[in-house]
């Protein structure tokens, strides 16, 4: 398979999945031949939107080179399921099985990183359940992948192959008095005031519609040119990085959000943003 060949020996990589007991349904009889290969390297700003929609969910973007991916995750009788509304769920499509099995193969078998030019993959997971027991659930199933969790303490950052960012309904507080955190929290540009630690919070992310009324079509107005980038300077004085959703997801868009200095590009569109990235680099 072109893409496995690209990010480590097929051979060990396959008898790791079938070691960890990954459901070789979502690798093989997806149809991952049909993968594009994948890239050299990573494009560490390239973040996968709703990643688990397209039809290799985390395998597409890795064919891209993407570095960030969000998944939308619902507790269901215990089991945390893969899926944007709670009717879309199936009892196969894991986290685990979808995400941090596959991601711990990749990672063993490559030589501790997913991407060689890149230290740390991070998998957003956006909850959509109830945050506290979603939460605890998650807590509990990130013990089994804590050898390669990044890790967050009061001052300091342990960096780690996989970094775990909590968005959606984040149980904040119950993670805030937790001494040692394999996971931190995507924050809200609501939340810079109070400047909270960036161990705690290292994201922010929110809302383009609420904020700009440029919808990517003729010239960014230079009034809200001005304040995106004084939203980046602030974020970054904080030593967090910054990331919208809901922009609009076309080059002329994704050209000044760079140009701004936005840290984080969401999209659908993983072979455009892709494209875009390699030919418009920083």
């Amino acid at each position: 398979m072109a893409l496995i060949r690209h990010l480590c020996p097929p051979v060990l990589f396959w008898l790791i999945l079938l070691a960890l007991g990954v459901k070789l349904d979502h690798l093989a009889a997806a149809g991952l031949d049909s993968v594009p290969p994948a890239r050299a390297g990573a494009l560490l700003s390239a973040y996968a939107h709703n990643d688990y929609a397209h039809p290799h969910p985390l395998f597409d973007a890795l064919a891209q080179g993407f570095n960030r991916v969000e998944a939308d995750v619902w507790l269901v009788d215990g089991q945390l399921l893969v899926a944007h509304n709670l009717k879309a769920v199936q009892p196969d499509r894991t986290l685990a099985a979808l995400y941090l099995d596959p991601l711990r193969a990749l990672i063993q078998a490559h030589g501790g990183q997913v991407f060689t030019n890149a230290r740390t993959f991070t998998l957003m997971i956006d909850v959509k359940s109830a945050a506290e027991p979603t939460w605890f659930a998650l807590r509990q199933l990130l013990q089994n992948y804590t050898n390669l969790l990044t890790s967050w303490s009061e001052n300091r950052t342990h960096l780690n192959s996989l970094a775990i960012i909590i968005s959606g309904n984040r149980a904040a507080k119950l993670l805030a008095a937790e001494p040692l955190r394999y996971a931190a929290l995507d924050g809200r540009l609501a939340d810079l005031p109070a400047n909270p630690s960036p161990q705690l919070v290292p994201l922010i992310s929110d809302n383009w519609t609420l904020h700009f009324k440029w919808r990517g079509h003729g010239d960014f107005p230079i009034d809200e040119k001005k304040r995106l980038r004084e939203l980046v300077q602030q974020v970054h004085q904080q030593g967090r990085i910054l990331r919208f959703w809901a922009i609009p997801d076309h080059p002329n868009a994704w050209r000044e959000l760079q140009s701004a200095g936005v840290d984080i590009l969401g999209t659908d569109d993983l072979v455009g943003l892709a494209k875009f990235l390699e030919t418009n680099h920083p």
